[in-house]
């Protein structure tokens, strides 16, 4: 965790909002734009990424990079956005607003070809396209937000084995179809 970086949101889930796609549209151009062809690819992941999905009301993006280490490349230019660097680890960076800017964005910076690229654009793909997962982890999410509405740690938690069982779900579907991100 970086320093500063702390904030308490209560967890929200609403009913999709047919503005999501629009609103990743926009930050899509503002980080395609601002990062001088450091991306090798931007994608709306996460639950507002599927249509009908209830979800938090903030936008997920995955940028898929070529080396996460070369941080001057991206966090400059992602702050300059007025999104901070929360956390890092081997598999990818994680932003989100200043503490003072509404947090209606997340950001996700991976290597391109990664598992962690493959495996969120797998989730999406799999929801979009399965129409009782997608309401399984939607009673799911609602649920576990009515119980850690104050913890977002724990929220993430408490989803992760309806989470697990998706994506094996999804991995079999995956080989079925000749999935490929």
């Amino acid at each position: 965790m970086t320093a500063g970086s702390e904030r308490t949101d209560p967890i929200r889930v609403v009913p999709y909002d047919e503005q999501w796609p629009s609103r990743f549209a926009s930050w899509r151009r503002l980080i395609a734009n601002s990062f001088q062809n450091v991306a090798s690819r931007i994608d709306h992941v996460g639950s507002t990424a599927v249509p009908g999905l209830a979800a938090k009301p903030i936008i997920d993006i995955q940028v898929s990079v070529e080396d996460i280490a070369d941080e001057e490349s991206y966090v400059p230019q992602l702050e300059g956005l007025g999104i901070q660097l929360r956390s890092r680890d081997n598999s990818h960076r994680y932003f989100r607003p200043f503490a003072d800017r509404p947090r209606d964005v997340h950001v996700h910076v991976c290597p391109g070809g990664s598992t962690w690229e493959r495996v969120h654009i797998l989730f999406r793909d799999y929801l979009r396209a399965n129409p009782a997962a997608r309401n399984v982890y939607a009673d799911t999410k609602r649920e576990e937000s009515r119980i850690w509405m104050d913890d977002g740690w724990a929220y993430t938690d408490a989803k992760s084995d309806v989470i697990l069982d998706i994506l094996q779900e999804a991995e079999l579907w995956a080989l079925k179809i000749h999935w490929n991100p």
